[in-house]
């Protein structure tokens, strides 16, 4: 049975929706005033320097307050890195807003890519990963994100550390020298209402779920990261934020295929389908799809020189909304948050963040959730359809596809009335790869496809907010290696990568306001090696374009080009003038 909010006569509720859209209209003309984004300092075309098309965060005109973290931290080693934090002095919140910012640098020589996880209180603040050096090329690197919703966690004195674990010296007979230094600080904008920097409202609750000091190894469907938490008595609203890297065997997991054909198409198994699974005492509360980051030593590392994947160097996390479980986590009892990673074949690093908005008018609320779909696991369908030779050929095709459409309602009896929250979420995924396998070729073509398409509907006593998301994360690799009649080798690899968002926000189906962001990455790299195995040269090319544009009249645009390594174009706002 679904429970409905009480209705007001239409009347009514058009009154209180004039007055409500004209102030919400009033407050967002104001942050454009406020708000303003400007272009990162040019690239240097000429340069082989790590740069992306990445836009800043949109800051407020007032001067902020800054807290540096962190200056110069030396890692060489995989020991974590501790810092203090004081919450900045004549800057009290509520903030207008919240800037994490870093930069990092590598030394030139040899290093891997690593991953790089700054925690606070508990808390991930940063997550990513570093750019490779070469012998000649020490990158350097600058990433920033708004952590606004983090405010609650920073009004504390609180410890933290980093964490970007990195062997210096010699291990199977080959010498590691790159040393990674960052520095990380906090900036602070003020509010300055009534004038028009508004503080946010921040979550109330920020609360970090990890282990092992700083995120869970899911080695295995089931595995989980879990925290058992007692929470305020009076949650109105509910969110996860999730963060599922993938390492190891589960580096390129798009590229896996069915355990029994890993062997014969040389590849990793548990098939090309991963997604994260979020549970609440046990019962399905959510679904996270995996983005298929690659680092920039991935598959051929200068695919990404000198313009990184989609997020290489600053992961987005994934937001679950729980609302509809606030009832539940409102009863004063302890309850269990969990997320795994289906079909992880060792293994992924999975790091959350549990954000909760609670009442001011009530010390206790109590609601319940009245519907969920979820099912806890997805029935993925692979089919396959390969031929395997007697001289350990393979011809033939292999797609993995899941389907999963889902409701999840619940409410809570606030000190404004009763709030109903549906999420109504659809998820669409397919791998398809085709394969090419003899004594001279080895071809790997992969096609793969996420889409997301949820919506929030939120109806109170008087009105209905809709939050409409639209995410799509394509993927297309061809790897193609041939054997010449010399012994020599030729490896080409080409990669096209994607981000795709879409948001709207309706009240009473008014628009209130709406945003689109698109990040694509292109690159391509031809290997040549000789009979010896040692390379002898490549030839590449790549591309970057960042767009977002918001119903406020903001716009970005930058596209970044580069050939051989070396970045040849720099554009911005080609497409904010369409």
């Amino acid at each position: 049975m679904t429970m409905m909010s009480p209705v007001a006569p239409v009347s009514c509720r058009r009154e209180l929706f004039s007055l409500v859209v004209s102030c919400l209209l009033w407050v967002s003309s104001g942050e454009l005033e406020a708000q303003v984004v400007l272009a990162p300092s040019a690239p240097q075309v000429g340069s082989s320097n790590t740069v992306s098309a990445d836009p800043p965060v949109p800051r407020p005109r007032t001067t902020p307050c800054t807290v540096q973290l962190f200056q110069n931290l030396e890692f060489a080693d995989f020991n974590i890195k501790p810092f203090s934090y004081t919450p900045p002095r004549g800057c009290p919140g509520p903030w207008a807003k919240v800037v994490f910012t870093a930069d990092f640098t590598v030394t030139a020589g040899r290093q891997f890519d690593r991953t790089a996880k700054f925690f606070l209180g508990g808390v991930n603040i940063y997550f990513g990963t570093t750019a490779e050096p070469r012998a000649s090329l020490s990158p350097s690197w600058h990433v920033e994100s708004d952590v606004t919703d983090l405010s609650a966690l920073f009004r504390s004195a609180q410890n933290g550390f980093a964490n970007i674990g990195n062997f210096v010296g010699v291990s199977a007979g080959v010498t590691y020298t790159g040393i990674i230094f960052a520095n990380a600080q906090l900036e602070f904008y003020p509010a300055t209402a009534p004038r028009g920097d508004r503080a946010t409202r921040a979550p109330d609750v920020v609360i970090g779920l990890q282990g092992d000091g700083d995120g869970t190894t899911l080695n295995t469907t089931g595995s989980q990261l879990t925290k058992t938490l007692t929470l305020p008595t009076n949650v109105e609203s509910a969110y996860l934020d999730v963060i599922a890297q993938s390492q190891s065997s589960d580096e390129f997991w798009y590229l896996c295929v069915p355990d029994e054909l890993a062997a014969a198409l040389q590849s990793c198994g548990s098939t090309g389908f991963r997604e994260t699974e979020v549970s609440i005492d046990g019962q399905p509360a959510g679904v996270a799809p995996v983005y298929p980051w690659i680092y920039t030593g991935g598959i051929d590392p200068f695919l990404w020189e000198p313009i990184p994947g989609v997020q290489t160097l600053n992961f987005k996390p994934y937001r679950v909304d729980l609302t509809p479980f606030a009832g539940l986590l409102s009863d004063g009892e302890h309850h269990t948050v969990a997320l795994n990673v289906f079909n992880a074949n060792n293994y992924f690093i999975a790091t959350a963040t549990l954000l909760l908005h609670t009442d001011p008018g009530a010390a206790r609320v109590v609601g319940s959730v009245v519907r969920n779909e979820l099912a806890a696991w997805p029935s993925p369908k692979v089919t396959k359809n390969v031929t395997i030779g007697s001289n350990a050929d393979a011809n033939g095709s292999v797609i993995v596809a899941s389907e999963r459409q889902y409701e999840i309602t619940g409410y809570v009896k606030t000190s404004h009335g009763i709030v109903e929250t549906t999420v109504r979420q659809s998820l669409s995924f397919e791998n398809s790869q085709n394969f090419t396998i003899n004594a001279t070729t080895y071809i790997q073509d992969l096609a793969q496809s996420t889409t997301v398409n949820s919506k929030t509907i939120t109806r109170g006593i008087f009105s209905v907010t809709e939050d409409d998301r639209k995410l799509s994360y394509p993927l297309t690799i061809h790897f193609g290696q041939t054997t010449n009649s010399d012994g020599s080798l030729s490896v080409n690899t080409i990669a096209k990568q994607s981000y795709l968002a879409e948001d709207v926000r309706r009240f009473d189906g008014f628009t209130l306001s709406a945003e689109e962001t698109s990040n694509n990455v292109s690159s391509a790299d031809t290997l040549s090696f000789n009979s010896a195995g040692a390379r002898t040269g490549n030839t590449g090319s790549s591309s970057q374009d960042y767009f977002t544009k918001d119903s406020r009249g903001r716009c970005y645009s930058r596209t970044l080009t580069s050939v051989n390594s070396v970045l040849t174009g720099s554009k911005d706002g080609g497409r904010c003038s369409r």
